[in-house]
């Protein structure tokens, strides 16, 4: 592949991720908010609680690195809640495609896809550590949107508490 060649499969690459900004987190959509957040907005949410949240013991760096790039397939699979129907071959196998697909020819595909599925697979205490920010970030949003549009999202605002299981993040939702 010539120099040329490469900066454009890599312009390409960038040009689809950076798409990710016009991906709509799709459970907002049901309840009636203005300019709902973007998968990418939520991404940034996570990595901002995770600066300024993340343990000593933790590599902040891969905790940065795995809430930057969970939501990252969504750019190509789209924003899946459970009232949406499966993709064929379920949720998590397109997911894994759509990874795969976006990271090929990547020096660091390997490296990133195997952060990826740390996540998924919560195998190391940061993968364990950002699910609680996925989660957090989802309750912290839902309590600013009850702020904002006068509106009930106890269904977001309890999953959180159900689903994030670090005390110290835990402590920072809404009681």
């Amino acid at each position: 592949m010539t120099e040329e060649s490469t900066i454009m499969k890599e312009r390409n690459r960038l040009l689809e991720c950076l798409r990710l900004k016009q991906v709509v987190r799709a459970g907002w959509t049901r309840f009636p908010i203005e300019d709902p957040e973007t998968v990418a907005s939520h991404s940034w949410g996570m990595a901002l609680l995770g600066l300024l949240t993340c343990p000593e013991n933790l590599n902040l760096e891969k905790v940065l690195t795995l809430a930057l790039i969970h939501d990252l397939a969504e750019v190509i699979v789209g924003d899946l809640t459970p009232y949406d129907p499966e993709p064929e071959g379920g949720k998590r196998a397109a997911e894994e495609k759509a990874i795969a697909k976006i990271l090929d020819g990547h020096p660091r595909s390997e490296e990133l896809q195997k952060l990826w599925q740390e996540f998924e697979d919560r195998t190391s205490p940061e993968g364990l550590f950002v699910a609680g920010l996925d989660k957090l970030d989802m309750g912290l949003q839902a309590e600013i949107y009850e702020s904002d549009f006068n509106i009930n999202l106890d269904e977001f605002t309890n999953a959180s508490r159900r689903m994030v299981t670090d005390s110290y993040l835990s402590s920072l939702l809404k009681p």
